[in-house]
């Protein structure tokens, strides 16, 4: 079982992944999307986005940082102070998170023209991120440190999964709630193709360095600025 859940099922989500996405982006480019219903409602949108993206966004880049520097994120930890804001700032965003996506269920369940177009796809996805988000504050609250003990044991199973050679001998060690966690975060990588989540594939970047606004002009700009109509164009033939 231990070999099924942490090295069979990885291994299938992200060939799902890979595979999936790239017919999808092949094939169906135009169902890559978040699938906004902003139009519908707005406001609760906005503020559950908000707790909800700032949060998942940085304890995934906390995550992903403890893959990438293993030594650094244990010598940091080092000093008991640095520790403590760490943890700390991690279990707010945590916390965002999880107020973020409580408050967009909400919406979902209280604004009847958002639960009509509310799909299956739609409703699997709270589940699994609740179950990731939950299970994660679990964690972190029950099982302390956990950014030095995920950088000393978490990271080499992790690493010897992108090496092809797993050793699940300390994951399988694990206690049941960060299993049910790590298995969580595997069986989301594995629907992304397939839900809401797809829309992490075509995060536009560019919106980084882009300018502010964009003026696109469909006449020559300067006939436009000499001329005196203050309605430029063909005139209308019906007097």
């Amino acid at each position: 079982m231990n070999n099924f859940l942490f090295i069979g099922l990885p291994y299938a989500a992200v060939t799902i992944l890979i595979i999936g996405g790239i017919y999808k982006y092949v094939n169906r480019g135009f169902q890559i999307s978040s699938l906004s219903s902003q139009f519908l409602e707005g406001k609760k949108l906005f503020w559950g986005s908000q707790f909800f993206h700032w949060g998942i966004v940085t304890v995934l880049l906390g995550h992903l940082i403890g893959i990438l520097f293993p030594q650094g994120v244990i010598a940091w930890n080092g000093v008991t102070v640095r520790l403590l804001i760490l943890e700390t700032t991690g279990l707010m965003f945590a916390l965002s998170t999880l107020i973020g996506l409580i408050l967009l269920i909400i919406r979902r369940l209280t604004n009847k023209r958002i639960s009509i177009v509310t799909s299956k796809a739609d409703v699997l996805v709270y589940v699994i991120l609740l179950i990731q988000v939950i299970t994660g504050i679990w964690v972190a609250l029950g099982y302390r440190w956990g950014s030095s003990w995920y950088a000393a044991s978490m990271t080499p199973y992790i690493k010897s999964l992108f090496l092809f050679s797993p050793e699940v001998g300390t994951v399988s060690q694990m206690p049941l709630i960060i299993k049910a966690h790590v298995i969580s975060a595997f069986v989301m990588i594995g629907l992304i193709p397939f839900t809401r989540f797809s829309h992490f594939l075509v995060f536009p970047f560019r919106y980084y360095w882009r300018v502010y606004q964009q003026v696109i002009w469909n006449r020559d700009r300067k006939t436009i600025r000499k001329q005196d109509d203050i309605r430029p164009g063909v005139k209308s033939k019906n007097n």
